[in-house]
């Protein structure tokens, strides 16, 4: 629950976490909100500063792009994976998927964000690695936040989701070294895109 306030704004950077206030709206205690921060913290989205209390981290340019480059590789590899070892008992969700993709409205640019956040999700399952569905879990939320910072200036938002469609016949196609090309190239672009939005 953190970490979605953090990614979608409500937290912005550099807000000051205030514990008694998130406890009473999150209705947890003190002890799991401390665990979360220090999880958030791993992912680099809070800091932890003595004495000073907890911050949302801020966004720059070149952090943007240093996470980008580990992300584009690792869900290049989730992607070879995923077609690589797509179980039958995930095809049909694959194919829900991408007729959900065909309906999407290019005009929605929240729920795009949303199909596209469950497409990622779908391929780091489907790639059988938990590790690695794990460690894309953090930089898929930076990733997240940055996109909420620049949604309304990047117009390709559309097309970039809408990308999916091949990547999703890929998977289902079982051509690992096609898919992890697609996913690749996707990220990176999508990233050159955000990176002009902000104006680097």
């Amino acid at each position: 629950m953190l970490r979605d306030r953090i990614v979608d704004l409500r937290l912005p950077p550099g807000a000051t976490l205030r514990e008694d206030a998130l406890m009473r709206e999150m209705g947890i205690g003190r002890t799991p909100l401390r665990e979360a921060v220090k999880r958030l913290a791993l992912e680099h989205l809070v800091e932890v500063r003595p004495r000073r209390g907890t911050q949302v981290t801020d966004v720059h340019a070149g952090d943007i792009a240093r996470f980008a480059e580990v992300r584009a590789e690792l869900e290049a590899h989730a992607a070879r994976l995923a077609a690589e070892r797509l179980r039958d008992d995930l095809r049909a969700e694959a194919e829900a998927l991408a007729a959900e993709l065909e309906e999407a409205s290019d005009y929605d640019a929240a729920a795009l964000m949303r199909l596209d956040e469950r497409i990622h999700r779908f391929a780091w399952r489907a790639s059988d690695n938990p590790y690695l569905e794990a460690t894309l879990e953090g930089y898929y939320a930076l990733s997240l936040r940055v996109w909420h910072l620049v949604l309304d200036r990047v117009p390709e938002l559309p097309r970039a989701v809408h990308e999916h469609a091949v990547l999703l016949d890929v998977l289902l196609s079982g051509d690992g070294a096609r898919a992890e090309s697609l996913m690749r190239e996707h990220v990176n672009a999508f990233e050159r895109q955000v990176l002009d939005a902000i104006g680097t």
